[in-house]
């Protein structure tokens, strides 16, 4: 219900408009509602939900089970959908999908795959099936996947294995799946040590591109154990880090702290499993990133929440820069504001699988931005490959 005072105004707005003619009286309407719902913004959807489709685990492509769908890309120039599986040659291939997706302003209709191409290792060869390479040898963990700006290449994120003697990587790859070249990664980001650096299985999750295409920021799934715990019944745990880099040095030039929420406090059932971290980020404008951030428990299953923080340098709340901070010590940093839009367990869908992967697609004819999802079914016949269509609500448009 809105406030009284605001209540009022819009009763004013909506008096006047009787004695108005035609335009004069959609005008002021117009107004009436868009300070209603600037004055109640906190408050209105973010995104309506468009639909869902679910794929379960006996869908099958080019002979092999489809599933791990662990990033989601628009390719404008291609005019489709790149997907990527994190599969580590077990089911098939270490690969990638080209996908398309059919949706208009009155729902989500259908998706298909249109290709499926190999990952490639350095020496262009496929990668071993992890269940029998030896120890040491690299075998991918796919859980990003952005096209690089200009559209000629594809830039793919793995999580490593550090009990296996690798960690994570970034590399390039042709549409065909070819490797091209690896993008340098900071060792705090990369290497374990003894008392720090990244946890196992928590490690490079998100990826996306500012929206100039200069920067590139890369998000950690948990924080870095030096920092501090990861998220438990009723805590919050230690921030995460996200770091932009040049896209032509390749270089780190500023990091900023996200802080995900505590689980929720009634997890009763094995909660020292339960777990809370950034499974994707973003680009959201010039000045800001989504976060997608995805729970499970067994109490309650999968969970996932949707933010948009302010990556602004000189903002009034703007996030300190902890690129070269060694540890996050309570009270030396800011992390980085944070707003919720949406607790995917809100939109009425029948469940929430494990969301890993989001991307814009082509704005509907109103002009409403689309957002996409989709979700790891983790190759377990308990979920499923779910796709998740969401429209933007169209801000207020200036008169």
């Amino acid at each position: 219900m809105p406030a009284p005072g605001l209540a009022a105004a819009m009763a004013c707005l909506l008096a006047a408009c009787s004695s108005m003619d035609g335009a004069a009286r959609r005008h002021a309407a117009a107004a009436a509602a868009c300070g209603a719902r600037q004055a109640h913004e906190e408050h209105a959807p973010a995104f309506r939900l468009l639909g869902e489709i679910r794929w379960d685990t006996g869908t099958h492509y080019g002979g092999v089970p489809v599933g791990g769908i662990s990033g989601i890309d628009w390719d404008a120039a291609r005019g489709e959908y790149v997907l990527i599986s994190d599969d580590r040659a077990a089911h098939g291939p270490a690969r990638f999908y080209t996908a398309r997706i059919r949706y208009d302003g009155h729902g989500l209709h259908d998706a298909w795959l249109t290709g499926m191409h190999a990952l490639l290792t350095p020496q262009n060869q496929p990668y071993r099936n992890a269940r029998l390479a030896q120890a040491g040898t690299p075998v991918p963990d796919a859980e990003a996947l952005r096209v690089l700006p200009g559209g000629d290449a594809l830039l793919w994120a793995s999580e490593g294995d550090f009990p296996r003697g690798f960690g994570p990587e970034i590399n390039a790859a042709s549409h065909d799946g070819k490797w091209l070249w690896r993008w340098p990664l900071p060792m705090a980001l990369s290497q374990p040590r003894a008392h720090g650096g990244p946890r196992a299985g928590f490690t490079i999750e998100g990826m996306d591109f500012a929206d100039d295409g200069q920067t590139l920021w890369v998000s950690m799934e948990g924080a870095l154990k030096q920092d501090g715990d990861m998220p438990s019944p009723g805590r919050a745990g230690a921030p995460v880090r996200i770091t932009q880099f040049d896209v032509r040095t390749r270089e780190p030039i500023r990091q900023i702290t996200y802080q995900p929420d505590a689980l929720a406090s009634d997890i009763w059932a094995l909660p020292q499993r339960a777990v809370n971290g950034v499974s994707e980020i973003l680009a959201d404008g010039p000045g800001h990133l989504l976060v997608l951030e995805r729970s499970f428990s067994v109490d309650s299953g999968w969970g996932a929440r949707l933010y948009r923080i302010d990556t602004r340098p000189h903002s009034p709340r703007a996030a300190t820069d902890t690129l070269h901070m060694e540890r996050l010590e309570t009270g030396g940093f800011q992390p980085a504001a944070k707003q919720l839009l949406l607790d995917f367990a809100d939109l009425g869908l029948r469940s929430v699988d494990n969301l890993e992967g989001m991307a814009w697609g082509p704005r509907l004819d109103s002009g409403e931005r689309v957002l996409l999802l989709v979700s790891d079914n983790n190759f377990n016949p308990a979920e499923v490959t779910q796709f998740i269509a969401l429209a933007e609500s169209a801000p207020c448009a200036p008169e």
